[in-house]
C-alpha cells in the first residue's frame, strides 16, 4: 500500500522534472493528487500529502525540481495582492462582495496569470478546496517549505524580488489604516473614537520609515535597517482603539457596514504584524541558521492562512456566514439582556413571574375569542390574514407594554443569556466544575421560570375562556361557538394529527421573533432613535420637548420588544392563510391559545365533553407547549453558540452536570423552594458578555 502511494506520489511530481515546464500546471497536478473526492474525508489527503513530503525529503533531485518551480512562480508573479488582500475582507463591502460571488458563480472570473492569486485559483480550482486544505496538518506545510528553503545559487535574486513585494504589501496595508478614523461609519461612534485617530496615521508613518530602511539595506548592505518594533507598538495601539470601537458598537448598536469595517481593520492589523515579523526574520536578523528557521515558520503560517482564505473567497456559504456572524453576536446579546428579565433568581421574582404570566393568560383568553369571532366574518383570505395578524400582534404588544409574560416568548431570550455565560467561560478558558455548576444554577433558574410562566398562562387562559363563554351564554343564550366548531378546535389539539408539526412551526416563529427583537434593539441604538424622535418638529409642537424626549427614550429602549412582538403576531396570523393559498398543511399551534381554545371547545360542547376527550385535549396542550419551547430554545441556543464560536463539544460536560443536578435536586428546576426572598442566588455573574 505504501509502495503504491509512493509510486503515485512520484507520478504526481513528474511534471516538475521539466525545467521549462508550466509551474502552475505542475502545482495543479500535485494538488489534484492530494485532493480528496469528498472535501470532508481528509485522511486520504493527509496520507497522500505525507507521501509526497517523504519522497521529496529522501530524493534531493526531485526536491530541487519542485523548489525551482515554486520559486520561479513566486519570483515571476505579482505577490502584492496575495499578501495585502488574501485573508482580509475586501474594501468593497459585504453586499458588493456578495454580488461578485453570485456573478462569479454564473459567469466564472478569468484569472490573471501574472498575479499569484490568479495562479492559485488554477491550482485550487474547486469551491471546496479550502475545506480539506485547511484540515491538512500544519506540520506538513512546514516540512514542505523547509524543503523549498534549501540553498541554491539564485537564492539572493529571488529573495530580493519576494521581499520587495512584501514591503510593498505592508505599505499598502498601513496606508489603508491611515485614514480609518475619518470613515463615516466610525464617526457614528462619537468623539471617543475620533480622538484616537493619531495612532492610525502614526502607524502609516512608522511603516513608511521601516520600509525605507529595509529598501536602503537591500540596495546597500552597509545601511543598518530598523526592526519593526515601532510598527508593532503602533499596531497594538491601533488594536486597542479597534477593540474600543467594538465595545462602543456593542453599547450603541452596529450595522453590517460598521461590523464589516471593524472586522476588516482587525484583519489588516494582524497582517501588518505578521509581515513585519516575517521581514524582521528575513532581513534584520543576522543569525543565518536562526533566521532561516524563523523565516520558514512565519512564512509557512502566513501563506497557509492566506491560501485558505484565497481558496474560499468564492464560497457563498462562507461569505454569508461571516456576514451573519458579524451581526449575530450583537443581536443575540440584545436578546440576552432581555432574557435576564425572564429568569427568576429569588422567591419574589418567581412569584412576580406567576402574576405576570397569569395576567397574560387572561388577555390571551380574550384574544382567542376575538380570533374566533374574526373567523366567522366573510372575508377574502388576505382579510383573514390581516385580521388575525392584528389580533395577535396588537395583543402581544399590549401584553409587552403591561409587563406581562407569555411563556413561549421566554426560551428565545433565555437561551441567549445561557449562551452568553457559556461564551464567558469559553473566552476565559475556565471550564472548572465550579464554573459549570454556576451554569447549571442558571439552567435551574430558567427551568423554574419557564414552569411558572407556562402554568400561569394555561391556568388562567382556560378558565377565562370558560368564564367568557358563560357570560356569552348569559347575554345571548348560546356559547360563542357551536358543536361543530368545538370538534374542530379539539381536532387541532390532536397530537396524532398535525398538532405537533404546527407547534414546531410556532417554535420557529418564536425563535425568529427573538432574533427580530435583538435586531431592532440594535437598530434603535445604532440609529440613535431616541434623539431622532425627540427632534421631530411636529412632535415637539404637539407634545412639548419634554414629552418628545420621553417618547424617544421609550421607543429606543423598547423598539425591539414592540416590533418583535407585533411581527410575531403577524407570523402567527398569516401562517394558516399561506398554507391555504399554497394547498399545504401549514398552520401554528401555541400553548396559551391552545389552552384557551380547549376551554371554548368545552363550552361549545355544552359542557358535555367526555372526560377522555378533555384529557386528550389537555395532553395535546401540554405537548404543544413542550414542542414550542424545545424548538425555539434549541434554535436560539444554536444561533447564540454559533455567534460566540462555542463548539457543541464544549458543552458536553455541562450535560453531565445537568443530569447530576436533576437526579440530586429535581425540584429546583420547577419550584422556588430554597430561594431567598430578595437576595440573588449564585450565579449573579451569568450576564451575557
Amino acid at each position: 500500500m505504501a509502495d503504491g502511494r509512493s509510486a503515485a506520489a512520484a507520478a504526481a511530481l513528474a511534471p516538475f522534472a521539466d525545467p521549462d515546464g508550466d509551474s502552475t500546471g505542475a502545482l495543479a497536478a500535485l494538488f489534484d493528487f492530494v485532493r480528496p473526492r469528498d472535501a470532508r474525508e481528509i485522511d486520504g489527503s493527509v496520507a497522500r500529502y505525507t507521501a509526497v513530503i517523504e519522497l521529496l525529503e529522501t530524493d534531493p533531485l526531485r526536491a530541487a525540481d519542485v523548489r525551482r518551480h515554486v520559486l520561479r512562480l513566486l519570483a515571476t508573479r505579482r505577490l502584492v495582492g496575495f499578501f495585502a488582500d488574501s485573508g482580509i475582507l475586501p474594501g468593497t463591502g459585504f453586499f458588493t462582495e456578495l454580488g461578485r460571488i453570485v456573478v462569479d458563480r454564473l459567469l466564472p472570473d478569468v484569472p490573471d496569470p501574472d498575479d499569484l492569486r490568479g495562479a492559485l485559483r488554477q491550482v485550487f480550482h474547486r469551491r471546496g478546496d479550502w475545506v480539506w486544505f485547511s484540515a491538512l496538518p500544519a506540520e506538513l506545510s512546514l516540512r514542505f517549505w523547509h524543503l523549498i528553503a534549501r540553498e541554491t545559487a539564485d537564492d539572493e535574486t529571488m529573495s530580493r524580488a519576494i521581499v520587495g513585494q512584501i514591503l510593498e504589501a505592508l505599505l499598502i496595508l498601513a496606508y489603508r489604516m491611515g485614514g480609518l478614523d475619518v470613515e463615516v461609519e466610525f464617526g457614528r461612534l462619537g468623539p471617543e473614537f475620533k480622538g484616537h485617530g493619531a495612532c492610525f496615521r502614526g502607524l502609516t508613518g512608522a511603516s513608511q520609515r521601516y520600509v525605507d530602511t529595509l529598501r536602503a539595506h537591500l540596495a546597500d548592505p552597509g545601511v543598518v535597517p530598523l526592526d519593526s518594533a515601532e510598527v508593532q507598538v503602533l499596531v497594538d495601539q491601533c488594536r486597542t482603539v479597534i477593540d474600543r470601537a467594538r465595545r462602543l458598537a456593542a453599547a450603541q448598536g452596529t450595522s453590517v457596514r460598521l461590523s464589516y469595517m471593524i472586522r476588516r481593520s482587525a484583519q489588516t492589523l494582524r497582517r501588518i504584524n505578521d509581515l513585519g515579523l516575517l521581514l524582521d526574520a528575513a532581513v534584520v536578523n543576522e543569525a543565518a541558521d536562526l533566521r532561516r528557521q524563523e523565516v520558514v515558520e512565519r512564512w509557512s503560517a502566513l501563506v497557509r492562512s492566506a491560501l485558505v482564505a484565497e481558496s474560499r473567497r468564492c464560497s457563498l456559504r462562507s461569505h454569508v456566514g461571516v456576514g451573519v456572524s458579524m451581526l449575530a453576536l450583537r443581536v443575540t446579546e440584545n436578546a440576552a439582556k432581555t432574557g435576564e428579565h425572564y429568569i427568576a433568581e429569588t422567591r419574589t421574582a418567581y412569584v412576580a413571574m406567576w402574576r405576570a404570566a397569569m395576567g397574560a393568560g387572561a388577555l390571551i383568553g380574550v384574544m382567542a375569542l376575538l380570533k374566533i369571532f374574526a373567523g366567522k366574518l366573510d372575508l377574502a383570505p388576505i382579510g383573514y390574514a390581516l385580521g388575525y395578524s392584528l389580533i395577535y400582534g396588537l395583543g402581544f404588544v399590549i401584553i409587552y407594554m403591561l409587563h406581562l409574560t407569555v411563556a413561549t416568548k421566554q426560551p428565545a431570550m433565555t437561551a441567549q443569556t445561557i449562551a452568553g455565560y457559556l461564551g464567558e467561560l469559553h473566552a476565559d478558558g475556565a471550564r472548572r466544575a465550579a464554573d459549570l455548576e454556576r451554569v447549571v444554577d442558571l439552567f435551574a433558574a430558567v427551568g423554574r421560570t419557564q414552569f411558572a410562566a407556562i402554568l400561569g398562562n394555561v391556568s388562567v387562559a382556560l378558565p377565562v375562556a370558560l368564564l367568557l363563554s358563560m357570560l356569552f351564554v348569559a347575554f345571548s343564550g348560546a356559547p360563542p361557538i357551536d358543536a361543530a366548531k368545538a370538534d374542530y378546535l379539539l381536532n387541532e389539539l390532536d397530537i396524532a394529527g398535525w398538532a405537533l408539526p404546527h407547534a414546531a412551526l410556532a417554535g420557529v416563529f418564536l425563535f425568529l421573533s427573538g432574533v427580530l427583537t435583538g435586531y431592532f434593539d440594535n437598530t434603535a441604538g445604532y440609529a440613535r432613535l431616541g434623539q431622532r424622535v425627540e427632534r421631530l418638529p411636529w412632535l415637539r409642537r404637539l407634545a412639548g420637548p419634554a414629552r418628545a424626549a420621553k417618547l424617544g427614550a421609550y421607543l429606543e429602549a423598547n423598539l425591539g420588544g414592540l416590533l418583535g412582538n407585533f411581527l410575531f403576531g403577524c407570523m402567527l396570523g398569516t401562517a394558516g392563510t399561506v398554507g391555504m393559498i399554497l394547498g399545504l398543511p401549514i398552520d401554528i399551534r401555541h400553548i396559551a391559545f391552545s389552552s384557551a381554545n380547549l376551554g371554548y371547545a368545552l363550552a361549545g360542547s355544552g359542557f358535555a365533553l367526555a372526560w377522555q376527550a378533555f384529557a386528550w385535549g389537555l395532553l395535546g396542550v401540554l405537548m404543544i407547549g413542550a414542542v414550542n419551547l424545545l424548538v425555539s430554545f434549541s434554535l436560539a441556543l444554536w444561533m447564540a453558540m454559533r455567534a460566540r464560536a462555542i463548539a457543541p463539544a464544549e458543552v458536553r460536560g455541562l450535560g453531565r452536570h445537568l443530569a447530576r443536578r436533576l437526579r440530586a435536586a429535581p425540584l429546583t428546576f420547577f419550584t422556588a423552594r430554597g430561594l431567598p426572598d430578595n437576595e440573588p442566588v449564585p450565579p449573579a455573574s451569568h450576564r451575557a458578555p
